[in-house]
C-alpha cells in the first residue's frame, strides 16, 4: 500500500493529512516553534498510528509551513549583506516614497532587513537594455567579502541595477563571493526576482537571502527526522503559488514559502468547489493565529505576483516589505483562535494581531498564558466542549479563560467575563468580515450569489456569522476542515511560476523577442516541474503584465500557451481593453499600452474531479447532549443541541441553532440556519428565507 502524507506547519497547531486509496486520517498537534521539526515528527507517529499505516507505506510527504514568513515578521533570520550597485545603496531604505497614511504625521515605515553599514556598493553600471557602460570592480567586490567576514554576515544578496535585463556582473560577483567564501549562501536578484523596479527586486532577494540559511537548516533537519523516523520517499514543498516543487529548489528560493500554508487552504477550497460545481465561492480559513480570505471564480484561486510581509500598519496595504513572488491573492488578518484580546485607550474592544501561539498558548490552555484569546472567549461562551477539543488531544481549563476575560476585559468595561467573551466574538466576527468586503472590493467583485466554503479549526465555528455579516446565504463544511490546508497540498499540481521583465509596448511589438524569452522561460519552468512530475502530463500558462502607458499599475492579460504571431497582437490588445474596462468601467481610447514583464506556469495536469451525486432526505440524529450557549446574534443562553457529525447521515437535516462536532473543529449552526448532510460528506448551511 502507498499514501500520500501532507504536513501544515502553521503559528498554532500543526496539521496532518495521510491519504490512501481506501480513505484518509487526520491528525493536529501543538506546534513546537522552537524546533518545529519536533511537531512534525510527532503529527506524523499520530496520523500513521491513527491510520494503520507504517512509515514505509508513505509514498510523498508534501509540506508547507509559516517558519519563512515568521522569520522575517519577528526579525529572526541571518545576519545578511547587500551588494548593489554605487549610489543604489539607499533603495531598501527610501521604497517608491509613498506614504500609507497621508495624514499620519507620525508615520512608522517598515525598517529594511539590511542595516546601511552592510549595504555595500560596488562601482558597476548597465543601461537599460543591459550594455555595459562601466565594468564590474571586482576588487571592490573583494574588499567586501573581507569586510561581510569580520561582521560575522551569514547570506549576501547580490542586487545590481538593470540586473534583471543583464545578469553578467550580477553573476560575476557572486562567482567571486563563492571563490573566496565558500560556505557563505548567496542570493542574486536576476534569479530571485528578474523584474523591473529595483526597491521590490532588491526586497524580494534581500528576504530570500535573510531566510535562507534558517529554511535550509530547518529542511536538512526535517530531511534527516523523516528518514530517521523511516520515511525514504520524496518530499515536496508547498510554494506561495499553489504549486509543489522540490526540495533543492525550495532551498534555494525559500523566499517563495512565505505563503504556503494558506495556499494549500485555497486550493482546498478551489477542489471542494469544483466538487460541488459552485462557480463563485469565498474562502474562509480560520486557524489559531491568523484568518485567510480568497475569492475563488471558476475553480481558480486569484492571482497576484505581489506581496507584503511585516505590515507595521495594521490592515494598511503599503505599510509592509514588498515581496515579487508568485501567490494565490488573499487578505490575511490577525484574527485566530490564539489572537489576544484588550480594551484600547478607547474603551474599545480589540482582538489581535498579537497572538498567544502555541507556547504558552491562550490562557485556557493552561500552560502558563495569562492574556485572554479568542479560543477563551469560544470556551466561556459555551461553544466548545473542554474535554473534546482538538479531538481530545488538548483539554480545556474554563476557569483560567473566565479570569483572563474578566480581568483584561470585563475589568476595564464593567462587564462580566460573559459579556466580556461577547464582545470579543463580534469584534473578531465583525474584523473578518470586513477584511472579506475590503477584498472583494479591491477584487472588483461581489457576494451576490457566493458560497462561503469554511475551514480550519475556527473556520466553522465564526462562519455563520460572518456569513451573516456579509449578506451570504449558504455555507459549506468539507469534511477534514479542521486540517483544510493540509488536505489541500495533496491536490496541489507539482507546478512552477518563472517570471520576467521585457518591455514592450503595442505599436512597436518585437514578436520574435517576446516569443524568444517566453520559450527560455517555458523550458526553465519545465525543468523544474521535472524534478517531481515522475513523467506525469503538464500544462502551461501565460500571462503578460500591461498598463496604458504613463500608468503606474498593471493589469493580468491571458497570453496563447505558444509562439506569438502578428495577428495576435490586435486580439492580445482587446483583451486588455476588456479587463481595464472590468476593473475600471471603461477604457482609454487612443493610448498605447505596454508591457512591463511576463509570467508562463508549467503545471502537471489535474486529477478529474467526480461531481457530487444527490442524495434522498434521510431522519436526523439524536442530539449526542445538550450545552448552554450564549448567542451572539441575541446575547440570550439557551440549550444547543449538540450533534456527532459521524453520526449523520448522507440527506439528514438538522436546524439550528444547533452544533455539529467532530474531532478538530465544530461547526455552529445559528438561530433560522439549516445543516444539511450531502453526498460527500459536507455541511451544506443555508440560511432560511
Amino acid at each position: 500500500m502507498s499514501a500520500k502524507l501532507a504536513v501544515d506547519i502553521g503559528g498554532t497547531f500543526t496539521d496532518l493529512a495521510v491519504e490512501t486509496e481506501d480513505g484518509r486520517w487526520t491528525a493536529k498537534v501543538l506546534t513546537t516553534p522552537a524546533a518545529p521539526e519536533r511537531g512534525v515528527l510527532e503529527g506524523v507517529r499520530v496520523v500513521l498510528e491513527r491510520a494503520g499505516l507504517a512509515a514505509a507505506d508513505i509514498a510523498l510527504v508534501i509540506h508547507g509551513t509559516t517558519l519563512a514568513t515568521n522569520a522575517v515578521i519577528e526579525r529572526k533570520g541571518a545576519r545578511t549583506a547587500l551588494l548593489t550597485t554605487e549610489g543604489f545603496r539607499d533603495v531598501l531604505a527610501l521604497g517608491n516614497e509613498s506614504r500609507y497614511d497621508q495624514y499620519d504625521l507620525n508615520i512608522e515605515l517598515p525598517q529594511p532587513l539590511v542595516p546601511r553599514r552592510w549595504r555595500l556598493p560596488v562601482t558597476e553600471r548597465l543601461d537599460n537594455t543591459g550594455k555595459v557602460l562601466l565594468p564590474l570592480d571586482t576588487a571592490a567586490v573583494e574588499r567586501h567579502v573581507a569586510f561581510m567576514q569580520a561582521e560575522g554576515i551569514e547570506s549576501v544578496a547580490i542586487g545590481f541595477l538593470h540586473g534583471f535585463v543583464n545578469p553578467l556582473h550580477e553573476q560575476q560577483a557572486a562567482e567571486i563571493v563563492r571563490r573566496l567564501w565558500p560556505e557563505v549562501r548567496v542570493s542574486l536578484s536576476s534569479e530571485v526576482s528578474p523584474e523591473m523596479r529595483e526597491w521590490e527586486r532588491f526586497s524580494t532577494t534581500v528576504a530570500n537571502a535573510y531566510v535562507q540559511p534558517l529554511m535550509a537548516s530547518y529542511l536538512k533537519r526535517l530531511e534527516v527526522g523523516l528518514r530517521e523516523a523511516g520515511l525514504a520517499c520524496p518530499l515536496f514543498m508547498m510554494l506561495s503559488g499553489g504549486g509543489l516543487t522540490s526540495l533543492e529548489t525550495a532551498a534555494r528560493f525559500p523566499i517563495r514559502l512565505v505563503e504556503s500554508g494558506p495556499a494549500g487552504g485555497a486550493i482546498f477550497s478551489a477542489h471542494v468547489a469544483k466538487q460541488r460545481g459552485l462557480t463563485e465561492v469565498l474562502s474562509f480559513d480560520m486557524g489559531g493565529t491568523t484568518a485567510k480570505v480568497c475569492l475563488i471564480d471558476a475553480y481558480q484561486p486569484q492571482a497576484s505576483r505581489t506581496f507584503e510581509v511585516a505590515r507595521v500598519g495594521r490592515f494598511k496595504k503599503g505599510s509592509g516589505l514588498p515581496l515579487r513572488i508568485p501567490v494565490i491573492e488573499m487578505v490575511e488578518i490577525g484574527a485566530g483562535g490564539g489572537s489576544i484580546a484588550a480594551v484600547d485607550s478607547m474603551g474599545r474592544i480589540t482582538v489581535g494581531p498579537e497572538s498567544a501561539g502555541a507556547d504558552p498558548g491562550p490562557a485556557c490552555y493552561g500552560r502558563g498564558g495569562s492574556k485572554p484569546a479568542v479560543t477563551d472567549a469560544n470556551l466561556t461562551l459555551g461553544r466548545y466542549d473542554p474535554l473534546l477539543f482538538a479531538g481530545g488531544n488538548l483539554r480545556l481549563h474554563p476557569e483560567p479563560a473566565r479570569d483572563a476575560l474578566a480581568a483584561a476585559v470585563g475589568g476595564r468595561l464593567g462587564l462580566s467575563a460573559e459579556m466580556a467573551a461577547l464582545g470579543v466574538i463580534e469584534m473578531v466576527d465583525e474584523n473578518m468580515s470586513n477584511a472579506a468586503r475590503v477584498h472583494a472590493i479591491e477584487s472588483g467583485k461581489g457576494f451576490g450569489g457566493r458560497t462561503i466554503i469554511a475551514f480550519g479549526g475556527g473556520g466553522p465555528v465564526h462562519g455563520y456569522r460572518v456569513a451573516e455579516k456579509i449578506g451570504v446565504k449558504r455555507l459549506l463544511v468539507p469534511s477534514g476542515a479542521g486540517v483544510g490546508s493540509a488536505i489541500g497540498f495533496l491536490r496541489a499540481p507539482v507546478a512552477y511560476e518563472v517570471v520576467k521583465s521585457l518591455y514592450q509596448r503595442f505599436a512597436s511589438f518585437d514578436v520574435a523577442a517576446v516569443n524568444g524569452l517566453l520559450a527560455g522561460m517555458s523550458a526553465e519552468a519545465a525543468r523544474v516541474v521535472a524534478e517531481g512530475s515522475f513523467g506525469a502530463p503538464t500544462t502551461e500558462g501565460r500571462i503578460a503584465y500591461m498598463r496604458y502607458v504613463g500608468q503606474g499599475h498593471e493589469i493580468a492579460v491571458t497570453l496563447p500557451a505558444r509562439d506569438l504571431t502578428p495577428a495576435d497582437v490586435p486580439a492580445i490588445r482587446a483583451l486588455y481593453d476588456a479587463e481595464y474596462s472590468r476593473f475600471y468601467d471603461r477604457p482609454v481610447p487612443g493610448s498605447d499600452v505596454e508591457i512591463m514583464s511576463f509570467a508562463v506556469t508549467v503545471a502537471t495536469l489535474a486529477d478529474p474531479v467526480e461531481p457530487a451525486a444527490e442524495v434522498e432526505d434521510s431522519p436526523a440524529p439524536s442530539p449526542i447532549r445538550h450545552q448552554a450557549v450564549r448567542d451572539t446574534a441575541t446575547g440570550e443562553v439557551e440549550d444547543w443541541a449538540v450533534y456527532d457529525r459521524e453520526a449523520m447521515a448522507p440527506g439528514a437535516t438538522v436546524r439550528g441553532p444547533c452544533i455539529v462536532a467532530e474531532a478538530e473543529t465544530s461547526t455552529l449552526v445559528g438561530r433560522g440556519w439549516t445543516c444539511r448532510m450531502d453526498g460527500l460528506g459536507y455541511l451544506d448551511l443555508v440560511q432560511e428565507a
